[in-house]
């Protein structure tokens, strides 16, 4: 589905695949970790040829790209990496030839990998901080997760460390909170490296809407961000706050709850994405389609995939081919496209045949120099 939730693995990073790209986050762990990623990230599919490209006027194509983030996308051709601008401009080539992935833009560094370690580049390309660690995630609230050795810590944007390694895994900063995990405990320290959370949970989160998904024993519940465990673990599964609601699992069916623990759409769904700008795409009889928030079917189910609504569209597959689709239920880009991407600002990947490149709302493909100023 949409791209926003990527997490650590817990034997390290991932999503260094097909895109090359996007953000590094934490993957689900378990039945419940798995499904909140297959709800949220499109499936690539083996693309099939169209006619589309030989109708279009020079678009500017990639061998791979990411979403837009900080103004720019990342972007690999042959062995050319940089970050375009939303015109189609080459804004930042990066520097060192060594770089084989480089991720999106994030308080002003991205990660970059150079051989089997990783470290930041800044704005021009250049390493802001040299490439030397196992694992390293985005910044957030000026730290980033590192794995040192093999512990992880984080270190601030001068690449000093804050917080040393000391944790088996870490995630990024949310409101002054981070999840940390030491052997089978997990819990939060803040930004001076106390603990804020005594690391007592079986499983837990990061905070989105102010409450954090914990496990206790068996069973998942909420808690904010003192600790308190303010639902109650009652659910097989849990999934972060989005919209102002939550995601829950009990047995193999799915419903939401307020930040107040009310269940306000009963566990009776097959399969459901989390709430993106009032509505979250459903699994209905094997076909995609979208509820609002009491629960009421506004998009009828017809999809074979359905991602998140981002920026006012939603992509969805039908026949084989992606498109967008409004609020409505309408086609705002009528499905012509191998794979599509969320909207980012202003800007949304799309596949021609085997190659990448981006659309505006309208259904525009960027044109541009790209790396065309470098041959």
């Amino acid at each position: 589905m949409a791209h926003r939730a990527w997490r650590w693995g817990r034997g390290g990073l991932i999503g260094l695949g097909l895109t090359a790209v996007a953000a590094w986050g934490l993957l689900a762990e378990g039945f419940d970790r798995l499904s909140r990623q297959a709800t949220t990230m499109i499936q690539f599919i083996n693309p099939q040829p169209i006619a589309l490209a030989s109708a279009m006027i020079s678009p500017l194509l990639f061998d791979t790209v990411s979403d837009f983030s900080e103004g720019v996308a990342h972007v690999r051709l042959k062995s050319n990496l940089g970050y375009i601008d939303r015109d189609g401009r080459l804004d930042i080539r990066v520097a060192d030839s060594n770089i084989t992935v480089a991720a999106d833009y994030s308080e002003g560094l991205a990660v970059a990998q150079a051989g089997s370690y990783f470290g930041y580049i800044d704005r021009r390309g250049e390493w802001a901080i040299p490439v030397q660690f196992r694992q390293a995630g985005s910044f957030s609230e000026d730290l980033a997760a590192v794995q040192g050795g093999t512990k992880y810590g984080y270190i601030n944007l001068q690449g000093e460390w804050v917080i040393e390694p000391q944790f088996d895994l870490a995630e990024k900063f949310v409101n002054g909170r981070a999840m940390v995990k030491l052997g089978d405990a997990y819990g939060y320290v803040d930004a001076d490296g106390r603990p804020a959370i005594p690391l007592t949970l079986k499983d837990a989160w990061s905070f989105s809407g102010g409450l954090a998904v914990a496990r206790l024993d068996r069973l998942y519940g909420y808690i904010d961000p003192s600790g308190a465990m303010v639902i109650p673990p009652s659910y097989d599964g849990a999934f972060s706050f989005s919209d102002g609601l939550g995601r829950v699992r009990q047995g193999q069916h799915f419903g939401f709850i307020d930040s107040a623990g009310t269940m306000v759409i009963e566990p009776s769904l097959s399969f459901a994405s989390d709430f993106s700008e009032g509505l979250a795409a459903v699994l209905i009889e094997g076909q995609w389609g979208y509820i609002e928030r009491t629960g009421r079917v506004v998009i009828t189910p017809q999809f074979a995939y359905a991602a998140d609504f981002s920026e006012g569209l939603a992509a969805v597959q039908q026949d084989g081919r992606y498109g967008y689709i409004t609020p409505q239920g309408d086609w705002a880009i009528a499905p012509f496209y191998s794979n599509a991407g969320p909207f980012s600002e202003g800007r949304a990947r799309v596949q021609i045949d085997n190659r990448w490149g981006f659309i505006d709302p309208e259904g525009n493909l960027l044109t541009g120099s790209g790396f065309k100023d470098l041959e």
